[in-house]
């Protein structure tokens, strides 16, 4: 498994990451990290590695575009000298296009979503051990609905600079897609961005699948 003793996560992103943290930075007791993914994935760790101390901290606000978490990433992610830093952001970026269409200067288009997410990137690559970058999603899997086309060119854009950076990629778009395959989004998300329990569970194994996580793993 890729975390060490001490290792601190920092989780960035809107309000998937966010999911009643304490702003602008979340971590240690009660529901200060939250209850979403970085929540599940916090327990998951301490309950499979508990002899590895590991600092989770959530650094996701609701309503964040890359645009807001680019102006706010030194202090909520480069300053707390993370050892791993999560990056999940872009669904507020697309969402401002379709439920505020008219009100232009919200609207993040992909080449700026492109140059923010970079620069975040290269902010504290070399100075961490690792990147993660989560893909934006909606709980959709049908490719010609509206938003779900738009919003896969920002999930083609994570996965372009994840390849260019060496940052570790989690497609949670392909991971929704085929869960709702099976299941109606309305089982995870009435909006079909904000997951429940299930859906932040989701979420969390997707991430875990990539960190070397051992469900057998023993303390000796």
């Amino acid at each position: 498994m890729i975390f060490e003793h001490l290792d601190r996560i920092v989780f960035a992103g809107d309000s998937v990451t966010d999911m009643g943290s304490t702003n602008p930075v979340g971590e240690g007791l009660y529901d200060n990290v939250g209850r979403g993914y970085p929540r599940i994935v916090e327990n998951m760790l301490s309950a499979y590695y508990p002899e590895r101390y590991i600092r989770v901290t959530n650094s996701g606000i609701s309503g964040n575009t890359s645009r807001d978490l680019l102006a706010r990433f030194d202090r909520d992610v480069v300053e707390l000298h993370p050892d791993w830093v999560s990056i999940c952001i872009g669904i507020n970026d697309v969402w401002r296009q379709f439920d505020c269409p008219a009100i232009t200067e919200r609207h993040v288009l992909p080449d700026e979503y492109r140059k923010n997410v970079e620069t975040m990137i290269e902010k504290v690559k070399g100075s961490v051990k690792g990147i993660f970058l989560l893909s934006p999603y909606i709980m959709e899997p049908n490719t010609e609905d509206k938003m779900r086309s738009r919003l896969d060119e920002y999930v083609a854009i994570c996965a372009e600079l994840a390849e260019k950076h060496g940052c570790i990629y989690v497609d949670f778009q392909k991971m929704y897609a085929d869960y709702c395959k099976i299941r109606h989004s309305s089982y995870i998300a009435w909006d079909r961005i904000h997951p429940n329990q299930v859906g932040a569970t989701l979420m969390a194994r997707a991430f875990l699948e990539k960190c070397g996580f051992d469900y057998h793993h023993t303390v000796k």
